[in-house]
């Protein structure tokens, strides 16, 4: 019995007491590693994470990261640096002239105020964002192979007798984020794969050459019948699905085709042919710059990104941008490849902080955008006798995610820029950061487990916010 003047708490009291306990005791499980990735974790990480999207970007041919993200201004061993005698320096935004041999002059670091990371010229605008971004490098890549170097950056996987092993990076955020969307993954002409046995059918990418062959694939003729007609159809058809699902011993079937029909009158009521055109996304989205030389393609795909994540239809769209593989004339094109892409994706970033979330109010796309930038290895630290430098297997990563530390630096190639310098001490020792780590530590950050789809990888915990 309750002494005299003890209340028993009542039904909810009691329910909101085991409640309290029951978090501090998730929480200290949590804390053990233990919680993270268990079922119950994972459910509340799902919740956690609803409403997140993922962009995904291959800087094609293999990128010279000495412009940009481990800047070298000057000589040094096999190393020769941007100069006034090999580069048009007159278009490069961010080039200073600093001292090199003689009359000679090379670009001088760029560091904005406020910022911790040293950039180089090619960064464009984007080196204005220096708080927002992550920067990875002495990415140990162990090929020089366009095709085993874009497969490792996008997979974690290097090629098995030409054939990728596993599925790319964007696929992986479909299949656990994006099986509800009208479309899971839309890839324009990005490395995207689809391989194992622990994948939805949902989430084979969507892979199309340009953007505008999604508004031919949408558009429909009303000679025969019309569009409200059509969707009647439609409508009737993905009920008798989910009819039959309900009767069914094995339902997963019809209701497979209930939620098609379902993405269907999505994708045909909502007009979206209609703006999923490059003229339709030019008048929707014309803060980008459509005319530039080398971004052109890559400013449609991101205003695609942009209205198809404010529609929610879209998980995530990844894509690439070509220019990067300049075995001649590296300095007269290169600057400028980089800094036309660095200068879409600050404008991306930018029209994220403005654009209301579709489905969490109060929140911008930009609270829940995480982003991906890749190629396929580097650039050689000497240079050819066409001016140009050839695949080196050394390499440099971007993130822009609000669950990865911004300002922030990590890794590191050797004084000459001749390969990937040791990053830390990992589970298997000393050794540089690789392309799987970085993919682990994407997963990880949205509360993914990386062991259910890596074979190889460790998660750099040092990359996340805490």
């Amino acid at each position: 019995m309750a002494s005299h003047g003890t209340r028993k708490p009542t039904f909810t009291e009691g329910m909101l007491m085991q409640r309290r306990t029951f978090l501090k005791l998730l929480g200290a499980a949590t804390g053990l590693g233990v919680g993270h990735f268990s079922p119950l974790g994972q459910a509340l990480a799902e919740e956690a994470n609803a409403g997140h999207f993922f962009v995904c970007i291959h800087a094609s041919g293999g990128w010279d990261v000495t412009l940009w993200a481990d800047p070298r201004n000057e000589k040094l061993g096999l190393v020769s640096p941007a100069s006034t005698e090999n580069t048009d320096t007159g278009v490069i935004r961010r080039w200073v002239d600093a001292p090199l041999d003689g009359d000679t002059r090379t670009f001088a670091l760029v560091k904005p105020a406020g910022s911790n990371i040293v950039f180089g010229p090619g960064i464009g605008e984007l080196g204005d964002m220096a708080s927002r971004l992550t920067v990875v490098n002495g990415l140990a890549m162990n090929t020089v192979s366009h095709p085993d170097g874009t497969a490792f950056s996008a997979t974690g996987r290097h090629l098995v007798g030409g054939r990728v092993p596993g599925s790319s990076i964007d696929t992986l955020f479909a299949n656990e984020f994006g099986l509800t969307q009208t479309f899971p993954l839309v890839s324009v002409q990005f490395p995207s794969s689809y391989v194992g046995d622990n994948l939805d059918r949902r989430a084979v990418p969507l892979t199309i050459g340009s953007v505008g062959t999604l508004s031919r694939t949408l558009t429909r003729s009303t000679l025969y019948d019309s569009d409200a007609e059509r969707d009647k159809v439609t409508a009737l058809l993905g009920k008798q699905a989910r009819e039959l699902a309900a009767e069914s011993a094995y339902p997963d079937v019809m209701q497979g085709m209930a939620l098609q029909y379902d993405a269907l009158r999505a994708m045909l009521g909502g007009k979206l042919q209609d703006v999923f055109s490059v003229g339709g996304l030019q008048k929707a989205q014309p803060q980008f710059n459509y005319k530039a030389r080398f971004a052109s393609g890559t400013a449609v795909n991101m205003a695609f990104a942009i209205e198809a994540m404010k529609r929610n239809v879209v998980r995530c769209v990844s894509f690439a941008q070509g220019g990067f593989d300049t075995h001649n004339a590296n300095y007269k094109t290169q600057a400028l490849v980089q800094q036309d892409l660095f200068d879409a994706v600050a404008q991306f970033v930018r029209t994220l902080d403005e654009t209301p979330h579709p489905t969490l109010r109060g929140k911008k796309l930009a609270d829940t955008t995480h982003i991906l930038v890749m190629s396929d290895f580097c650039r050689t630290p000497q240079i050819n006798t066409g001016g140009g430098r050839d695949h080196y297997p050394n390499n440099s990563a971007l993130v822009i995610s609000p669950r990865f530390k911004g300002n922030f630096v990590f890794g590191k190639s050797d004084k000459e820029q001749l390969l990937p310098a040791h990053a830390k001490r990992f589970a298997d020792g000393d050794r540089a950061i690789a392309p799987p780590d970085l993919l682990a530590t994407m997963l990880s950050a949205v509360s993914v487990n990386p062991r259910k789809y890596l074979r190889d990888g460790e998660v750099v915990p040092e990359l996340l916010k805490v």
